[in-house]
């Protein structure tokens, strides 16, 4: 009897002992909820970085700069002020930002939407310049966000009425540089400043760029064909070489080079949007000039598309143009003064290699416009690194020489008075000519671009900045 309560007891007693060991938890093998991951300022700071790097993004994308490098510049903009577990997302028409802070905080997260303004070159190098003194440590958060906002706000360096000699003067560079008679190259300039003129009143009054394109391919081709059919063109003036000048100025305000740069460098997403917006805009200016020719071929007025390209004879001259359209471009963008020069040489140098190409090797207009296009993005590259002016602004004004508008003249004459099939493969061959043109420029610019190393973080009074981490 005892030794059956004994056992009873017992039992009970390690009965006990499981029940409470279930119940009651033991000591944690690992400290829970112990701050893991970097360290970050606190949240005030947090969004005063975010917000600077979201602004800079959003001037850097609706200058026309590539994704890539949109993303490089924020990326490092938050690692030297403090935030080195930043990720980027840039979708066409909106920036996304968001900081992670480990297991301790939750992420932070914001996002811009980039809404279009002009194009303001001088607005891009200041940036760029704020940019470069906050990874020498010479601009801190707060000072970069003041000098940003005066940047962003200041009015055009020039009037705009010198934009618009820039414009004219692009579209009579790029005519005497096709072998116009100068009473051409005239017309020529002042056709576009007219169509720039009502670009601009259009463009106060809300109206679609897609519409916008329409109306200045009709303006570029109706004004000529007006002025032909009044035989104020003496003979062997080539007139539709006033429409070829005004269509490559219409098109010089594509972002081409940007579309192929995001595809190449694997944002296809943008690539995507930005694809679908030069398809629309090329379709309005290909419904103007259709339209126009249609209407003078109703009228008895036939515009013919002007003959071979100039001669070996011209090639000095067609050189200059070339430089003189590329600096007209940069002062019809509102670059600096110093900028015009570093534009005209990377002209010059475009346009002489694709001549030089074409008229002495005979290559193809594709192969010598991607050939020419590298040698614009090396020369970009290389005055990016000895005089300081950033290579967009080069980039965008040497490569306009080279934009195909007289192939596209040739094709959408021909869609509207030869026939669809031949107008559809000279069409093909601008499109080709204008891919071939950004890839070239892409692989230049890659070639002469500077290694980036790590920076040191910018420090704080209030708490000491975190350890630059690689992105």
């Amino acid at each position: 009897m005892n030794s059956a309560r004994r056992f009873s007891r017992r039992l009970r007693t390690a009965l006990r002992r499981e029940a409470h060991e279930l119940m009651h938890a033991g000591p944690p093998t690992l400290q829970l909820m112990a701050p893991i991951g970097p360290r970050v300022p606190d949240d005030a700071r947090v969004q005063q970085v975010l917000d600077l790097c979201m602004r800079v993004g959003e001037v850097l994308l609706s200058s026309g700069e590539n994704v890539d490098e949109t993303t490089r510049t924020m990326l490092q903009l938050a690692t030297v002020s403090g935030l080195p577990t930043v990720d980027v997302d840039i979708t066409f028409t909106s920036i996304t930002i968001c900081c992670h802070r480990g297991m301790a905080a939750a992420p932070v997260t914001s996002m811009r939407l980039v809404r279009y303004r002009a194009l303001d070159l001088t607005r891009l190098v200041e940036v760029n310049e704020i940019i470069s003194r906050i990874e020498r440590a010479e601009l801190d958060v707060q000072g970069a966000a003041a000098a940003l906002e005066v940047a962003v706000t200041a009015p055009h360096p020039y009037p705009r009425w010198v934009a618009t000699a820039g414009w004219a003067g692009l579209a009579g560079s790029i005519a005497l540089m096709l072998g116009a008679a100068p009473i051409t190259a005239l017309t020529a300039f002042l056709v576009t400043a007219v169509i720039d003129r009502t670009g601009r009143l259009l463009n106060r009054w809300g109206l679609p760029p897609f519409f916008q394109q329409v109306v200045g391919g009709m303006l570029a081709t109706g004004f000529t064909i007006a002025l032909f059919s009044t035989g104020i063109y003496p003979p062997e003036t080539r007139p539709s070489l006033v429409v070829a000048a005004g269509i490559t100025v219409l098109l010089s305000g594509l972002s081409v080079v940007g579309t192929v740069q995001d595809a190449i460098s694997n944002y296809f997403v943008t690539s995507a949007g930005r694809a679908v917006e030069i398809a629309l805009l090329s379709a309005g200016l290909l419904t103007g000039v259709v339209l126009a020719l249609k209407v003078g071929l109703q009228f008895g007025v036939q515009l013919e598309v002007a003959g071979a390209l100039p001669s070996a004879g011209r090639y000095a001259v067609a050189v200059a143009a070339a430089a003189a359209a590329s600096a007209c471009y940069a002062l019809a963008g509102y670059a600096p003064l110093r900028s015009l020069i570093a534009a005209g040489i990377a002209g010059a140098a475009g346009w002489g290699t694709y001549g030089l190409l074409t008229l002495s090797f005979d290559t193809g207009q594709v192969a010598a416009t991607g050939i020419a296009a590298v040698v614009v993005g090396c020369a970009a590259g290389l005055l990016r690194r000895g005089g300081g002016v950033p290579p967009l602004v080069v980039t965008l004004a040497g490569i306009t020489p080279l934009l195909p508008g007289f192939t596209a003249y040739r094709g959408f004459y021909q869609l509207a008075i030869e026939g669809v099939a031949d107008g559809l493969v000279t069409v093909t061959l601008a499109l080709g000519t204008g891919l071939a043109l950004a890839a070239g420029v892409a692989l230049g610019d890659f070639l002469t671009k500077p290694r980036h190393l790590a920076v040191p973080a910018v420090s704080t009074a209030a708490e000491p900045a975190a350890e630059p981490e690689r992105q």
